[in-house]
């Protein structure tokens, strides 16, 4: 599972310079060592990655900094095309417009550029190679069992984070991250926390909601929230409907 557009989200709140999981399950999912997660993981991911050929979604960002009362907001259309690629189109915006154009749009023109390059769709996977993983224990995530993981970054990456990631236990997709960015976005920057959550859609876990806030020297805190909502996958399958059906899943 790719992260690179929730760490520009940060960067980009930056630039202005959560509830946690239910309690454990009582059927917990089998006992597995965390490389026979992140096998499976990877797999899942690998399978959505060439199942989903086309997608189009809505996004909602709001910006919100209290120490000086800017706030801003902006609708846009995400156009999704294998193997990786989004176009942004805004739909319509408000409030501050130095907000809109120092954070939104910069979030939005980074994770355009970023999606456009392979090399760094693959450096931002959730994977061994990317990350160390250590496998923490279980709990319940909105109703599902999930396998709860530590992940440190191997490389001082700016779209790389670290913090904790659970893992479906059935569907072995990322559902939730909570963490901070691998390296930090600036030297004004102090901290920079956020959350984010994944929701299946059809056969597809897609990103449902970001949150971060960002502690800045001077600017105080600015919280960054974006909705994903009314996805419309253009595309059918190409041959299955499940990665346990395509063999890509246990």
């Amino acid at each position: 599972m790719r992260v690179f557009n929730l760490v520009t989200m940060l960067l980009g709140a930056a630039a202005l310079a959560a509830s946690s999981p239910d309690a454990q399950p009582e059927n917990r999912p089998a006992p597995l060592a965390v490389e026979e997660v992140a096998e499976r993981m990877v797999q899942a991911d690998r399978w959505r990655t060439t199942t989903l050929q086309n997608y189009a979604s809505m996004r909602r960002y709001r910006v919100e900094n209290r120490r000086f009362h800017k706030r801003a907001q902006m609708v846009v259309r995400v156009k999704y095309t294998f193997p990786g690629r989004k176009e942004f189109e805004v739909i319509s915006e408000s409030g501050s417009g130095a907000v809109r154009r120092l954070a939104l749009r910069r979030m939005i023109n980074t994770e355009q550029k970023t999606s456009e390059d392979e090399e760094a769709r693959e450096h931002t996977r959730i994977t061994p190679e990317n990350y160390q993983l250590r496998l923490l224990g279980t709990d319940l995530v909105e109703g599902r069992s999930c396998y709860r993981i530590e992940a440190e970054p191997r490389s001082k990456n700016t779209l790389l984070f670290r913090g904790l990631v659970w893992v479906d236990a059935e569907d072995f997709a990322v559902v939730r991250v909570e963490g901070s960015p691998a390296k930090n976005p600036s030297f004004w920057t102090r901290k920079v926390q956020f959350t984010q959550r994944y929701a299946k859609v059809g056969p597809f876990w897609l990103p449902a909601s970001n949150y971060s806030k960002t502690d800045v020297w001077i600017f105080g805190s600015t919280e960054v929230s974006v909705e994903y909502y009314d996805y419309q996958i253009n595309q059918a399958p190409v041959e299955t409907t499940t990665g346990r059906e395509a063999g890509l899943l246990p």
